[in-house]
């Protein structure tokens, strides 16, 4: 397995283990560009057909990239003022 989908699979473990314990505005955004910037790397994988994680299909692969914008919204909107979540 490739060392960066690990790592990245880390951080990514524990940006949201901070989210859900420190639930701030800022957190969200950062966590929401944690996302934006493993994109790329969600869309080699795809245009590769390298399997990870169970993502061993280019359906799997692709359902990854259509719900990758959401993430990043919901991560923001998580810590967002209430004026936004409703």
């Amino acid at each position: 397995m490739n060392t960066v989908v690990l790592l990245s699979g880390v951080v990514e473990i524990g940006l949201g283990t901070a989210l859900a314990a420190v639930r701030s505005k800022r957190m969200g955004w950062l966590v929401g560009g944690f996302f934006v910037a493993v994109f790329p790397g969600n869309i080699s994988q795809y245009v590769n057909h390298t399997n990870a994680f169970g993502l061993d299909t280019d359906v799997r692969r692709a359902v990854r990239l259509i719900f990758q914008p959401a993430l990043v919204a919901w991560a923001i909107w998580s810590t967002a003022d209430d004026g936004l979540r409703r």
